[in-house]
């Protein structure tokens, strides 16, 4: 159940409803932890510029998300597991692929990388080894890369993080952390 009661965008005034406008326009749908960030429109418009800023990075929009899927998995965050499984099946990812970004792994080395990079930024907390920055660059990935890397982790801690204080409704279909075989989390 709900922690802090979602913004209704019907009886949205001002700021919040401004945000929710353009939400619905972009999505079709408030989801509801951007109407429980409401509560908040300074936290729910900081979540919707840096994630429209980072609609403009080099990293694609399916790296961003399989990025969000091992963030989420690693954080047990089941309201960001349900949307980004949903968000990366409606980009084209299929069922095998989003089971891996889970794990943080995939086929294609540079895409595997970046995971790598991200998975460690988020069990290191950011302090990075020398050995993780070389790893990516020697897989291709650029510097631009791993900036957006670092950044695209953040904002989806964020929410992992909000998620789990707020506990709002999923409205995705949903998908539980750790759901996965018992080798899927590789360790390090």
């Amino acid at each position: 159940m709900t922690r802090l009661n979602p913004i209704d965008p019907a009886n949205a005034q001002g700021k919040t409803k401004t945000l929710f406008d353009d939400v619905q326009k972009k999505l079709g749908v408030v989801p509801n932890m951007m109407r429980t960030m409401a509560n908040s429109p300074a936290v729910l418009e900081g979540y919707l510029a840096l994630s429209g800023a980072l609609g403009g990075a080099s990293i694609d929009a399916k790296t961003r998300e399989r990025i969000a899927l091992v963030t989420a998995e690693l954080n047990a965050c089941g309201y960001c597991l349900s949307a980004h499984t949903f968000i990366g099946g409606k980009l084209g990812i299929g069922a095998a692929d989003l089971d891996g970004a889970r794990r943080g792994t995939a086929d294609d080395p540079r895409t595997k990388a970046i995971l790598t990079l991200a998975r460690s930024i988020v069990l290191e907390r950011g302090r990075v080894r020398d050995e993780d920055l070389l790893a990516a660059r020697k897989a291709g990935v650029t510097d631009a890369q791993i900036a957006e890397t670092v950044a695209t982790v953040a904002l989806n801690v964020f929410t992992n993080w909000f998620n789990h204080v707020t506990d709002p409704v999923i409205d995705f279909p949903e998908v539980r952390p750790g759901e996965l075989t018992p080798t899927a989390v590789a360790t390090r």
